[in-house]
């Protein structure tokens, strides 16, 4: 395996600055990604930033208006568990438990999830391939090859890849904030902004920048949120990472959708919403199964399927709708 250093920090400035100064430090906590990235030779860090230290980036509290503030070094499993996550945002916590196993969750930080890698096989497992997010410039080789498992929103000719973290479609789907501390101070991230898609420098997943380091995830309290829920398809029951999922919260007004969020997962290189969607749910009785397929189909006249996952496009509606009903089942 590669080398590496391993310090640890105390100080969120003193964290910033020694990742902002070095390029080839990286930031661990529970480690549940990087280390498989290391094993696979995507991620060659030289000196590994131990910030599980940091004081006061772990804790979940209630914000003004129903909201909650979820520290970046809060453990999946404590998320999942805590009553006002499950009370106020339970798609939050069904996406948690769903998006590993019960080991894996005690230790991975939410900072650390939604900054999750895909598990595209020609990134992970091929270091001599053509792959543009590990080797920029180098091609991509599911453009042509195995494709099952890619985007079918989004994609460009450097990369197909999706998303891997169940985490970050929920949280797409609430509008949550990503606060991130940087270099020049603290800036608020749109979590949909997040995420970026791959254009021609795949090698960038987000929206971070040298020296940044997520201190928190800003869950804004919405009407839609209590009744919400979170879908998750793959090719085996067991801890799989999905092949398609979706989230959805809606607010009603009797048996009519008053509002609705949708988001996906398995379809993009990023959580993906379905805007056109949850204007066109509005209004539509939750019982009436055509009229929501009819409004969900809206969202897939631009899909784009590869040659291995044209099936993507029927199926993610199928789970769109589904998660959309069960959610309404809720209000």
């Amino acid at each position: 395996m590669h080398p590496f250093a391993v310090s640890r920090v105390n100080d969120v400035a003193q964290a910033v600055t020694v990742h902002a100064r070095d390029p080839h430090v990286a930031f661990i906590a529970g480690g549940t990604d990087l280390i498989g990235l290391m094993k696979d030779r995507a991620a060659l860090p030289e000196h590994l930033l131990d910030i599980n230290g940091l004081s006061d980036i772990d804790r979940i509290e209630p914000l003004p208006g129903d909201g909650l503030r979820i520290g970046a070094l809060a453990r999946m499993s404590d998320v999942a568990a805590n009553l006002g996550v499950r009370r106020r945002f339970p798609m939050i916590a069904e996406a948690l438990l769903s998006g590993a196993s019960g080991q894996l969750r005690n230790m991975a930080s939410i900072g650390g999830n939604i900054m999750q890698r895909t598990r595209c096989a020609y990134f992970r497992d091929e270091d001599d391939g053509r792959c543009n997010k590990r080797r920029p410039e180098s091609g991509c080789a599911a453009l042509h090859g195995l494709n099952r498992n890619h985007a079918i929103f989004g994609w460009s000719e450097f990369c197909v890849a999706t998303n891997p973290s169940d985490l970050a479609v929920a949280l797409a789907a609430m509008d949550a904030i990503v606060i991130v501390q940087g270099s020049t101070g603290e800036r608020r991230i749109a979590f949909t902004d997040f995420h970026r898609l791959p254009g021609t420098t795949p090698e960038r997943d987000n929206a971070l920048d040298r020296g940044d380091l997520i201190v928190a995830i800003e869950l804004p309290g919405c009407v839609e949120a209590r009744g919400s829920h979170y879908l998750k398809v793959r090719d085996r029951e067991s801890y799989e990472f999905a092949l398609l999922s979706a989230a959805a919260a809606v607010a009603t007004d009797g048996s009519h959708i008053r509002s609705v969020r949708l988001a996906m997962g398995g379809v993009a290189h990023k959580p993906w919403r379905l805007t056109a969607a949850e204007t066109a749910l509005r209004g539509i009785r939750l019982d009436d199964t055509a009229g929501l397929e009819s409004a969900i189909a809206t969202s897939f006249t631009d899909a784009r399927p590869l040659a291995h996952n044209r099936f993507k496009v029927e199926l993610a509606q199928r789970i769109a709708l589904r998660a959309l009903q069960t959610a309404g089942a809720r209000t």
